[in-house]
């Protein structure tokens, strides 16, 4: 007889029924990619629109199944939210069920232009880390718009890339900056496009120090010809 049935509940039903809602999940993902936020911070980079009592409520829970722990504020910011060695284990789980979606879930990228956590995750998966500089650089990435319209990226020889909610405030030589709204980023993210065709027509913008510009497009990934023969009408864009 199934556990549900004599009325004993396995270890991994406790967890589906903890973990189970849309907001508990996503605010793992936040921290799992992005580390160490403020509130007001997670509440603006939750793809949709979360009551700041939900946000509250849910962190409040997280914090009671001991998966997210409250700091110290820093920066005169009320709290600051990291996930707790337990919750630090859910990150090959997250990184697990985004692989899955990637493979099996029919892309909808109307809500993929949505969320643009989802699109700077993406371009992260597509560093080649042997092609970007040795020393630590930072990719800025401004899409106006968006709900949270910034992000960073720090990038460096043989390391995985590392997201950031908030500027890491290198020395400025070390920035590339990047223009666009999530529609232009969503193909190259996808591996549909080229860093180097969306700056030709103007799609993309990218500026700041000239070296770490002109190889900018040598750190990612190039587009396979299966998947530029991907119909580029998946999603509008906007050329300016």
């Amino acid at each position: 007889m199934g556990s549900s049935a004599s009325g004993d509940y396995c270890a991994f039903t406790k967890a589906v029924e903890r973990l189970g809602d849309r907001w508990s999940l996503l605010i793992v993902r936040e921290l799992a990619i992005f580390g160490r936020q403020g509130f007001n911070t997670l509440a603006e980079g939750l793809p949709g629109h979360i009551s700041r009592s939900v946000l509250t409520a849910k962190l409040r829970k997280l914090e009671e199944l001991g998966i997210v722990a409250r700091l110290s504020a820093t920066g005169g910011r009320t709290a600051d939210y990291v996930l707790t060695p337990p919750g630090e284990q859910l990150r090959p789980v997250v990184r697990a069920l985004l692989g899955w979606a990637e493979k099996w879930m029919p892309h909808e990228p109307a809500l993929a232009l949505q969320d643009p956590t989802v699109i700077v995750w993406w371009l992260a998966q597509r560093v080649d880390t042997s092609q970007v500089p040795e020393r630590q650089v930072v990719m800025e990435i401004a899409m106006p718009g968006a709900d949270v319209p910034r992000g960073w990226m720090l990038l460096a020889r043989d390391t995985d890339a590392t997201l950031c909610a908030e500027d890491p405030l290198l020395a400025q030589d070390r920035y590339v900056y990047v223009d666009a709204d999530s529609a232009g980023l969503y193909p190259i993210a996808r591996g549909w496009r080229t860093w180097t065709e969306a700056m030709n027509d103007g799609t993309v913008r990218v500026y700041g120090e000239p070296e770490l510009v002109a190889a900018f497009p040598s750190w990612f990934l190039t587009v396979q010809p299966s998947a530029r023969a991907t119909s580029l009408s998946l999603v509008p864009v906007t050329v300016r």
